[in-house]
């Protein structure tokens, strides 16, 4: 008896310097200088000249774009409406993943919250029930939905057609940061494969696609515990389609394996992934472990780390090119605009050729919707337009358009002119030709070029910069 009470002394006491070993290795906090130095964090920013190049950006928008956005209800086809708030907004980050994978832990890191009491509640179980926007502020406050959706100053008032039980899982946090002064970081709720949507209470996929759309940089984040593909996480990356530039493929935890697992998860998650993105170039997975505390003993310590600060050399691409981003948005949105402007008035004129003193409006209207091809109305807008055949809409999208709003109800481009406002379509391809690319041009003449952070930190990596074509 006496010899089973000493095994089991001596086996505890084994266990608990174990334990104080683990808690003595994960409580040394991993230097965070690279950070700061990547992301130049202390280099001050001239934000006059940024102000006053979103204000002309602004302008043109309201005074050029807008106009035939709002004669020939283009938002009504797109359900994407542009806000003052969206034009001045930061660059947006959004993570997404599979829960407990490190999302919440990664942006702690990010900003060094840990162990403060401002920090993101994170655990092995799904922590995270909301979607969390931590942005800056003058002092740390938490912002409710309600509040987040009612301020027409931001840029999330139109989440609030998402009904109010999604405002109730909304919250918004505001603290002064370096960090935040220049963007925005968006922490969503994990991925549960066994729960239904509909559980949710709120249409989860489309708060999803409405993030998506605005996110100018998608981190999606994994861990090796959790690489399988359900059909909830299948779903997101079918709504990722088209955005395949802005994402971030991310492995987390990567220090709890040894080399060889670690090789054998990457192959697995490349074998998970392979079929869900469609593009010829093989995703960047980003390797590492991104929380505050130091990285496990007998890892590739120096391998994570430049993994690590390419990552970091992307966001401060994204920071650093958020005005020739936002820019290049408002014109691509303008040139969408425009061909949408061209093909209603392509319809209107269409139906009013066909009608005649005894025709039935309604049957001549349905012709034309149904058969569009019929009566050359797209191929008469490539024919006389310089517009690629790939930017035009589907067709089916404008029978539901029609549906809707009567064909009678617009007017002729040719008749939406004035002595004082000129013509809405003359405004625009001026905005799209010469103002936008007058305004980008002279934002990148007046950049200074400096040595790349890779430079300074030896990542070994030199970043692409995929937002702007070369």
């Amino acid at each position: 008896m006496k010899g089973i009470v000493s095994i089991c002394c001596f086996v505890s006491l084994l266990l608990s310097q174990a334990t104080a070993e683990e808690e003595d290795v994960s409580g040394i906090l991993r230097d965070r200088s690279h950070i700061e130095e990547t992301l130049r964090l202390a280099i001050e920013e001239k934000s006059g000249d940024y102000a006053a190049a979103l204000q002309r950006l602004r302008k043109i928008y309201h005074s050029s774009i807008k106009p035939m956005e709002q004669a020939y209800k283009y938002n009504e086809l797109r359900q994407h409406e542009i806000s003052d708030g969206e034009i001045t907004s930061k660059p947006m980050v959004l993570f997404l993943g599979p829960w407990s994978v490190g999302k919440s832990s990664m942006i702690n890191y990010l900003l060094g919250l840990q162990d403060t009491p401002y920090q993101l509640y994170t655990g092995a179980e799904p922590t995270t029930s909301e979607f969390t926007v931590i942005m800056h502020g003058e002092k740390i406050r938490s912002v409710e939905g309600i509040v987040m959706a009612a301020d027409s100053s931001r840029s999330f008032s139109p989440l609030e057609k998402f009904g109010q039980n999604f405002l109730e899982k909304l919250i918004g946090i505001e603290m002064p940061h370096k960090l935040l002064e220049r963007v925005t970081f968006v922490d969503t709720p994990g991925i549960i494969e066994n729960r239904k949507q509909q559980e949710r209470g709120y249409p989860f996929n489309d708060v999803c696609q409405w993030f998506i759309d605005r996110a100018d940089l998608i981190f999606v984040v994994f861990d090796p515990t959790k690489l399988d593909v359900g059909l909830e996480l299948e779903m997101l990356f079918r709504q990722l389609k088209g955005r395949e530039s802005q994402i971030r493929i991310i492995l987390n935890k990567a220090d709890n394996l040894a080399t060889q697992d670690l090789m054998r998860v990457y192959g697995a998650l490349f074998w998970s992934l392979a079929p869900l993105i469609n593009v010829t170039e093989p995703p960047r997975v980003y390797v590492s472990s991104f929380w505050p505390y130091d990285y496990a003993p007998d890892t590739s310590r120096e391998l994570f780390k430049r993994e690590e600060i390419s990552l970091l050399e992307d966001l401060n691409q994204v920071i650093e090119n958020r005005l020739e981003n936002k820019i290049a948005f408002i014109r691509q949105h303008g040139i969408r605009v425009r061909i949408h402007g061209l093909l209603v008035d392509r319809y209107v004129q269409t139906f009013k050729e066909k009608m005649s003193f005894f025709s039935d409006p309604e049957l001549v209207f349905k012709e034309i919707v149904d058969d569009p091809d019929k009566f050359y109305i797209f191929k008469s807008i490539l024919a006389k337009t310089n517009v690629s055949k790939f930017d035009l809409p589907n067709r089916d999208a404008y029978r539901d358009f029609f549906g809707i709003n009567a064909i009678t109800s617009f007017k002729a481009l040719s008749a939406q002119c004035s002595y004082m406002g000129g013509c809405l379509l003359d405004k625009i391809e001026k905005a799209i030709t010469n103002e936008l690319p007058a305004l980008l041009s002279s934002i990148n003449s007046g950049k200074q070029p400096g040595l790349t952070s890779c430079e300074a930190t030896g990542c070994g990596e030199k970043p692409k910069n995929r937002y702007r074509k070369n």
